[in-house]
């Protein structure tokens, strides 16, 4: 097994002896869909282009569960530096690039346990949701990619603050305006013409977009779903080469 797919591997068995932290991070999901979700639809005051606006929302809350999921794992890096966990990583065969990969593909782990629960939960409430293989497997590529381009910004950001303190200043600076400036849970053709410049460098805007073409029966692509995964790919790749190169940054 390869260093990834065994970091993968330690995530997958934590979930699987500790359910609890996937519990308490449907609680979010549950309530954007359950409370704004049922009430905006009630209301009638967001445009969706003729989608119910539970529909239109379910996509970007999956999307943002993603963010939230992923974007604090560099501070998990920070930990592994105080308990002198990372220097055994840094010095051991184990490649850079494998390590950040590996927290990334851990990252889509949960990913998908959160979209397993905000499926079974849009179902429950009456969302069209599509369940062919084809859109099922593309939504799992699209969680998995998100979520490495998430993780591996955090992993950047962690390699330069170096501190817990630092850390989750800036992720708290970040996660939400990042959330509100995409298309989650209103058109980017809503916002002002500022707003949408920054909507459209977004990746999050990228994944959600991505999620509603695959996810809904009569979803549309605003991007195109392949420059939706061109996107994510090339941040992925990006910022995961810059992750490897700042890793052993940390530990000083």
């Amino acid at each position: 097994m390869s260093e990834t797919a065994a970091i993968a591997d330690i995530e997958v068995r934590k979930l699987r002896h500790d359910p609890l932290e996937l519990l308490a991070r449907a609680v979010q999901p549950v309530l954007w869909l359950l409370v704004f979700g049922q009430v905006m639809a009630r209301a009638r005051a967001i445009p969706t282009g003729g989608l119910p606006y539970l529909d239109f929302l379910t996509p970007g809350i999956l999307a943002q569960s993603t963010l939230f999921v992923s974007i604090f794992y560099g501070i998990a890096v920070i930990w592994e530096r105080d308990l002198g966990i990372l220097h055994t990583f840094l010095v051991s065969p184990a490649s850079r690039a494998a390590l950040v990969s590996g927290k990334a593909l851990s990252a889509g782990v949960r990913a998908l346990a959160q979209g397993v629960i905000v499926y079974v939960l849009a179902a429950a409430l009456g969302v069209h949701l599509r369940t062919g293989l084809a859109p099922l497997l593309g939504v799992v590529v699209i969680l998995v990619l998100g979520a490495a381009v998430f993780v591996t910004f955090s992993l950047v950001i962690a390699c330069w603050v170096r501190t817990r303190e630092r850390f989750m200043g800036i992720g708290q600076i970040l996660t939400l305006p990042m959330f509100f400036a995409s298309n989650a849970i209103y058109p980017i053709s809503l916002m002002p013409g500022w707003l949408r410049a920054v909507a459209h460098v977004n990746p999050l805007s990228y994944q959600t977009d991505a999620l509603r073409s695959l996810m809904l029966p009569h979803g549309q692509s605003a991007f195109g779903l392949g420059t939706d995964i061109a996107v994510l790919a090339g941040a992925v790749v990006l910022l995961a080469a810059a992750g490897a190169r700042l890793y052993p940054r940390v530990t000083r």
